[in-house]
Order: C-alpha cells, then sequence, then structure tokens
C-alpha cells in the first residue's frame, strides 16, 4: 500500500452501546442522529469515521475486508473487542456505515443495545439519493480518485468505501454496477436480516417521517418541545463532500508542485552529474 499504518491504539470504552441504527446510509441517519443527540445520546455516525484519523479509517477498511473480501472461511470473527477499538469510547448510539456494514456482527456483539432499523418508504428515492452519495460524489468522481493518490485520508476513505465495502455489500464489482444492479434488493435484504435477527421487543421500525412519537417511546424518552430535525439532504450532502475535499485539494495541489519540483531537481542532477 502506498499510504500503510500499524494499527492504532485501540480505543477505551466509556459508556455502554445502548442503541444500533442499523439501516443502510442514505436512509435518515443524519437526521436521525441529531434527534438522538437532541435525545442525551452520544452518537457515533459515518461521519465520525469519514474525518478520523488516516490509521483508523485504515482499520475499518481492514474489519470491512475481513468480512466482504477474505478469499475463503478462514478470516477471523468480528467480535465485540474489534468495534470497541474502534468506535469513539463515549458513543452510546451508533448509526450509518458500521452498524450498516456489520449488522449482524454489531447486533450480536451488543446483545444488550436496543436496535433501530431506520429505511426510506420510497426505495426509488433511495436508491437516486444512493447513486449521488456512493457513486456521482463518490466512486466516478475523478476528482476524489485523484485526490486519493495524494492524501492519506482520502486514500483510505476511497479503499474503505468504494474498494472493499460499497462493492462488497452491493455484490457488484464496482459501486456503480452493483447499487445498479441489486441495490433494492440488498436494501430488502437487509431489512429481512434485521427483523430476523432481533426479536420484537429489541427492535424498532422507522422512517423520518414517523418523527418523535414511535422514537421516543420506543425508547422512554418525553418527546422534545421542537420540530423534528430534517437535514442532509441530497443537495446538503453534495456540498458537505465539496466542502471536506477543498482543504484535501489544496494539500494535494502543494504536494504535487513538490513532487514536480523534486522530480525536476533530480533529473537535473542526474542529467548534470
Amino acid at each position: 500500500m502506498i499510504y500503510s499504518f500499524p494499527p492504532p491504539p485501540p480505543r477505551t470504552r466509556t459508556k455502554p452501546i445502548r442503541l444500533l441504527c442499523v439501516g443502510l446510509p442514505r436512509s435518515g441517519t443524519e437526521s436521525l442522529s441529531q434527534a438522538l443527540t437532541q435525545l442525551g445520546y452520544t452518537t457515533f455516525h459515518g461521519w465520525d469515521i469519514f474525518f478520523d484519523s488516516a490509521a483508523h479509517i485504515q482499520a475499518w477498511a481492514a474489519l470491512a475486508h475481513r468480512k466482504y473480501a477474505s478469499p475463503d472461511d478462514s478470516a477471523a470473527p468480528i467480535t465485540r473487542a474489534d468495534f470497541d477499538a474502534l468506535l469513539a469510547g463515549d458513543c452510546d448510539a451508533v448509526l450509518d456505515t458500521a452498524p450498516a456494514l456489520f449488522a449482524p456482527e454489531m447486533i450480536q456483539a451488543y446483545p444488550e443495545a436496543k436496535v433501530i432499523l431506520n429505511t426510506r418508504r420510497d426505495l426509488d428515492a433511495w436508491q437516486r439519493s444512493a447513486w449521488r452519495a456512493f457513486v456521482t460524489e463518490g466512486a466516478d468522481s475523478w476528482t476524489y480518485w485523484l485526490l486519493h493518490w495524494f492524501s492519506a485520508e482520502v486514500f483510505w476513505r476511497w479503499r474503505l468505501y468504494y474498494v472493499v465495502s460499497c462493492p462488497g455489500l452491493f455484490r457488484g464489482r464496482t459501486t456503480g454496477e452493483g447499487l445498479r444492479r441489486h441495490g433494492k434488493r440488498v436494501y430488502r435484504e437487509h431489512g429481512w436480516m434485521v427483523k430476523g435477527l432481533v426479536s420484537p421487543e429489541r427492535l424498532l421500525e422507522w422512517t423520518v417521517e414517523d418523527g418523535w412519537a414511535g422514537l421516543c417511546e420506543f425508547l422512554d424518552k418525553e418527546i422534545p418541545d421542537q420540530p423534528f430535525p430534517h437535514t442532509n439532504t441530497g443537495n446538503g450532502f453534495r456540498k458537505r463532500v465539496q466542502q471536506i475535499l477543498r482543504p484535501e485539494k489544496k494539500k494535494v495541489l502543494v504536494t504535487m508542485v513538490l513532487s514536480v519540483i523534486s522530480a525536476g531537481v533530480l533529473g537535473s542532477a542526474l542529467v548534470l552529474g
């Protein structure tokens, strides 16, 4: 690998995991995360992986590779210790990337946690949203592809999402192929799998349109005196990705300029020497 790091020190859990929100990304996860924060939870969302250190993103990529890309069945099972080492120690609710990719493993690892299956009512709308997020702004982005060669963080994000996880989750050679051919079926099967693993009293099926009522009843919380948050629309996601990549582009430009200068100096030395 161009960028390879030793395993990061394992994190120390200071709170028990109380809640797993195992719906696939683009199923209201950020709105749900903000709602849970208002209810007193400390959340760990896919963005927390996205903004983590390169070493931690590499560790998540290795965990995803163990599940989705191991050549045989000899890979070690994924356990609670694996998750506790990477999740923020003070989080007690986990959403988006981690529980979507590792739903059965996390459900087994944290049997004391309640489970929310957050879904979209309109499956076609979910697929369009997922395509914009994972393909248009991700796997098919030449800017993103170029950046990943010059930044350790972007390199491991690229490998985690577009080399291992999305092709593995959607069962395709590439993210786009898998999402186009199998996305909606994977979405349905994911929900069936979760409902088969979790007892009814431990599980809530929920959509953003349901708002506070069912969520607060399930979590034994009072309904806040404010509207339910609705965030991270398609345009909002695109702006956020562009905002994230803007400083990465500046760093890459500096790296490329320095590389060209270094190559020129080395070439001159070889010619003149």
